[in-house]
């Protein structure tokens, strides 16, 4: 009899673990900010990749109901920070930035857009963000377009050029 309930308070044990891996491996596919990446390889040889969740404008909008707002560091896409990877040393708008792994945050602040290469690429939103971490600052502006997105998405060209279009807001930076 002991034995018996050994083995069914093992065998209970072993199916809540299943249980709850199988929820920490969900599908995110299916949330309301689906997963995307862009990769490409650029002509300066470097692989960039910038692997991120897309938001929805919904009717929404972004500067008031919506990130990025005026002043505050935005994790560039929803959910987890957006990753932001090279596979060699590359310039970004003429300044160094290591080979590796990095969260992609950007600060607004009118039409100016810094954006933010942290070395704390793995993290949740902007929670956690840190000064501090940043391996590289870059200032660019943003442009408004004609046309809105609606999913936020990026681009990148094999020239480099980095876009990130999200509602009527266009941001650019280059990669070499």
């Amino acid at each position: 009899m002991k034995k018996l309930f050994t083995m069914a308070l093992l065998a209970s044990g072993l199916m809540a673990s299943i249980h709850v891996k199988a929820q920490a491996e969900e599908d995110k596919s299916k949330r309301p900010s689906p997963p995307a990446k862009v990769t490409q390889k650029i002509n300066s040889g470097a692989t960039i990749s910038i692997d991120y969740s897309q938001p929805s404008v919904k009717g929404r909008t972004i500067g008031k109901d919506l990130e990025p707002k005026d002043g505050q560091v935005w994790r560039t896409g929803a959910n987890e920070a957006t990753v932001f990877e090279t596979d060699k040393n590359v310039t970004i708008d003429g300044k160094k930035l290591a080979a590796g792994k990095y969260g992609l945050f950007t600060l607004f602040s009118g039409n100016k857009v810094t954006i933010i290469f942290n070395k704390t690429w793995k993290q949740w939103g902007a929670f956690k963000y840190k000064q501090a971490d940043d391996a590289l600052r870059v200032d660019t502006k943003y442009t408004t377009e004609a046309s809105p997105i609606e999913k936020m998405t990026f681009k990148i060209s094999p020239a480099g050029e980095v876009t990130l279009l999200w509602g009527n807001r266009k941001v650019e930076f280059k990669v070499h």
